[in-house]
């Protein structure tokens, strides 16, 4: 169930907000969406586990003391369901990009698709996709990436909890996936495509799950901006 609220005070005490991200909005957006509600009000803002702007599902966002709490929210685990396409890669390792390098598909099977999935459980290395806000010498790597410069990664230690394939109609491939804080799943479907020997991207990617937090109790932006004005303006 959503939170309820009786007064614009308890913000400012602070709350834990469950946010339906929306496609295309960057995590930042969201953010300043529900911080520009407040105004006049000056309140802290802030969220817990970033989304890239093509995923959707949960973001936490904490306001006013609760802010103080975003790293513990944000080392929780996490649960994704997405959709990968297979037999091309793009450079972003989503539809940021164009697709390239085609690749057959005609010859791989279910059965090929679930056992490759289970090499991925457990703890594993992955490199950050070029294309991501990893800092690396105080600057984001998707900003060097933009302007063309090499970038030497570095590999990640995390951990996939499960990772299930739920429907295969090639080239599309549906997945639900239980993983650590800092795991990309973008960099998870592009080393999937290599363990194929083939290719694969993230076509879709949605968070069901944050902790003990889930998609069905959280607010859709609009409906929870409205929310904070009409308590702000009872006040007014």
């Amino acid at each position: 169930m959503k939170r309820t609220f009786a007064n614009i005070g308890e913000f400012a005490e602070g709350q834990l907000l469950l946010v339906n991200k929306p496609y295309k909005w960057t995590s930042f957006d969201v953010v300043g969406k529900i911080r520009n509600a407040f105004k006049p009000l000056k309140l802290k803002v802030g969220h817990a586990g970033t989304l890239d702007p093509l995923a959707t599902g949960l973001l936490i966002i904490c306001t006013g003391k609760m802010t103080k709490q975003i790293d513990n929210f944000q080392a929780e685990e996490k649960e994704y369901t997405g959709t990968m396409v297979l037999g091309s890669v793009t450079p972003t390792y989503d539809l940021e990009s164009e697709p390239e390098q085609l690749f057959s598909t005609a010859d791989i099977s279910p059965e090929q698709i679930h056992a490759v999935c289970e090499q991925f459980i457990g703890d594993i290395q992955q490199y950050p996709p070029a294309h991501s806000a990893v800092k690396i010498d105080g600057e984001r790597l998707y900003e060097k990436a933009r302007r063309g410069e090499d970038v030497e990664l570095r590999l990640r230690n995390v951990t996939i909890t499960a990772f299930e394939i739920t429907r295969v109609e090639l080239p599309e491939v549906d997945f639900k996936v239980v993983c650590s804080k800092g795991t990309y799943i973008r960099s998870l479907v592009n080393d999937f495509g290599k363990a194929l020997n083939n290719g694969a991207y993230l076509s879709r990617l949605r968070r069901t799950r944050s902790g003990s937090f889930v998609i069905g109790d959280a607010w859709e932006v609009m409906e929870l901006v409205n929310t904070i004005r009409e308590l702000k303006a009872t006040v007014e």
